[in-house]
């Protein structure tokens, strides 16, 4: 990355001024249930190349989902490797297969795709997509309120706000269905839908049951808390009647971290060339981290795990510390597989920590499968925050996570992933794994 496209916090009028308004301009019910973060003066400036990557990889992201959704249904029937279906399914209740491999879900897939991007000294790399993201309202509310200030955001002022409305066509009502587990986000939501249309966008709790035929349901739980969710079955019923219009549908795939293990899977590279085509592939390869599915079958006696070396799972146990630049992590279906949770950063942790994880993983394998993954250490950027207490410009080294925020519009073919904006969360320089936290700087990004 070219100096003058590295990253960095930069501004044009009074930092305190700035940063007093966007205080200010904060709705009164906040954004996210009981979290605070530090106010920057400044949104993010990623630079024109860093810029062009984002605007672009919307495309590309899109590309990946129908590709793996094809891939699993070859598997289904016997035209790839069992094992792909057998992987994904795993741990999974027989209701939600049937969901997944239901004709009238064929072709679905997410019409919110928020991937994980560190900015590290290679480049960017992609450690996840998440297909029920939170940050649409914050991302949303972020870039509206620095544009009125003068910042020309990636997005735009309202681009966030169009792109959500976008991926429901013309349906008369937008049912936003939160549950109890995603309640911190309820705040952000209920924002979102009182700037787009108050009379057509509604937040829903987990026992809403008044979708009607035409409407359109924006399901924000994950699949793992349906039965926490009373109505999520007749939900489902509706959207497979084509009564009303679902997204995310209810396929546990798209939730699943293993995507970019079978993504790096030898097996599966001539799959991968013919439905991305050889470019896709290979950016996709770029910025996925080399990442494994942690399946305890025992190799053959000459086999060796790719890349590792190693010819059982358990010898993880045993690397050096130098050795452990390893990410360890829940695939998915579990509660354990957002925010942070079920992460274990093989190098930052003591030898019985990491070995506990590694055999908690195997143990594990036929509920909640994990995967391991390459850690690619996140660059330090020159960042800043407004002290209110003591009103001052705080300067801060930390570490940046961009999440990108693309809304698929449009039907089949034609359908295209629109770039909305893009959220930056600024950790500081000693925190290993980037979440949002309360000495995290939130920004939006700005060319």
């Amino acid at each position: 990355m070219d100096k003058e496209d590295s990253p960095g916090i930069s501004g044009a009028l009074p930092a305190r001024q700035i940063a007093t308004h966007v205080r200010d301009a904060m709705p009164k019910q906040g954004l996210f249930a009981g979290h605070d973060w530090r106010v920057s003066p400044a949104p993010l400036s990623v630079g024109k190349e860093l810029s062009a990557e984002l605007e672009s990889l919307g495309r590309v992201l899109l590309q990946f989902y129908r590709s793996v959704n094809l891939l699993y249904r070859k598997s289904v029937e016997g035209k790839q490797p069992e094992w792909v279906a057998r992987w994904l399914d795993q741990g999974k209740p027989p209701g939600l297969l049937e969901l997944q491999r239901s004709p009238a879900m064929k072709n679905e897939v997410p019409r919110v795709i928020r991937p994980d991007l560190l900015i590290t000294e290679e480049g960017i790399r992609v450690t996840e997509l998440d297909s029920v993201p939170g940050g649409i309202g914050l991302t949303a509310w972020l870039n509206q309120t620095y544009s009125r200030l003068g910042s020309k955001v990636l997005g735009g002022a309202d681009g966030m706000t169009r792109g959500f409305a976008s991926i429901f066509g013309d349906a008369k009502q937008v049912h936003i269905v939160v549950s109890e587990e995603a309640a911190t986000y309820r705040p952000e939501m209920q924002w979102l839908s009182e700037e787009l249309e108050p009379g057509r966008f509604h937040v829903r709790d987990e026992k809403f049951t008044g979708a009607a035929e035409g409407d359109a349901v924006y399901r924000f739980f994950e699949l793992f808390d349906v039965p926490n969710v009373p109505n999520a079955k007749q939900l489902f019923e509706l959207a497979v009647e084509k009564k009303i219009r679902l997204t995310p549908p209810p396929k546990p795939l798209f939730e699943e971290k293993m995507l970019f293990a079978l993504l790096w899977n030898r097996n599966l590279h001539d799959f991968w060339r013919q439905e991305l085509g050889s470019s896709f592939f290979q950016r996709m390869q770029r910025l996925a981290p080399y990442t494994w599915v942690m399946d305890p079958a025992p190799l053959p006696p000459q086999a060796a795990i790719p890349e590792l070396g190693l010819t059982d799972w358990r010898q993880l146990e045993t690397l050096s510390h130098k050795d452990r630049d390893l990410i360890l992590k829940v695939s998915g279906f579990s509660p354990h597989a957002w925010g942070a949770r079920g992460v274990y950063l093989g190098s930052d942790l003591p030898h019985a920590e990491w070995s506990a994880a590694v055999r908690k993983a195997l143990a594990g394998f036929e509920q909640s499968p994990y995967v391991l993954q390459r850690y690619h250490k996140p660059s330090l950027v020159e960042a800043s925050w407004f002290n209110f207490e003591t009103e001052e410009v705080v300067p801060m080294k930390g570490r940046v996570r961009l999440c990108p925020y693309y809304f698929v519009e449009g039907e089949g073919d034609t359908a295209r992933a629109n770039l909305g904006g893009v959220l930056a969360t600024i950790c500081p320089a000693d925190k290993k794994i980037i979440h949002g936290m309360t000495e995290a700087i939130f920004a939006p990004c700005a060319v």
